[in-house]
């Protein structure tokens, strides 16, 4: 289901794939965040997405009363806290993707899918 809302001048319909790239684009510049993570089910391979590929690692839901329901499955630093790596990611996305969409945030979660270290 898209995201909708009423103006003044008609309704607007955002994309749960827009919603999606933009939450991925905030998720990855926040610290402790390396990038955002492919699973593979069938053999729980974990593939490091590019840049252009981060909506992949993210499930939008938006429900019968338009508030959004994010997963991210991401990659984090070796040597962060984890609890403070989430509550950054929280914080910032649901900020921006408010922000920038005019809806509201249900609920986040986050799925840690592997730890790297970075050079």
């Amino acid at each position: 289901m898209n995201g909708k809302m009423n103006t003044a001048y008609g309704e607007i319909t955002i994309d749960t794939k827009v919603i999606a790239k933009y939450a991925g684009t905030t998720a990855v510049e926040c610290f402790g965040i390396v990038g955002m993570a492919a699973v593979n089910v069938k053999d729980g391979f974990v593939q490091l997405l590019k840049r252009d590929s981060l909506a992949k690692g993210i499930n939008i839901e938006i429900d019968e009363d338009n508030k959004i329901t994010i997963d991210f499955h991401v990659i984090v630093a070796y040597g962060v806290g984890i609890h403070a790596v989430a509550d950054n990611l929280i914080t910032n996305v649901k900020y921006k993707v408010e922000e920038h969409t005019g809806m509201e945030i249900k609920k986040i979660n986050i799925f840690v899918e592997d730890v790297r270290v970075i050079d």
